[in-house]
């Protein structure tokens, strides 16, 4: 016979642990792009900032 408390508590920290691990996988990703942002910015490999396009008038 299954215990319904204990499956709620495995649930429940179930739930805070992927919460946790969104947090920190995210942190992550941001840290690894500042990082390869401060790498390529010394060498122009990409713009930061595009021309807009100018209408021409008819």
């Amino acid at each position: 016979m299954k215990n319904p408390f204990m499956s709620m508590w495995l649930s429940a920290a179930n739930k805070a642990a992927g919460m946790g691990r969104a947090y920190w996988s995210a942190e992550a990703r941001r840290q690894q792009a500042a990082f390869v942002k401060g790498l390529t910015k010394g060498f122009g490999a990409t713009p930061t900032k595009r021309a807009t396009p100018t209408r021409r008038r008819k």
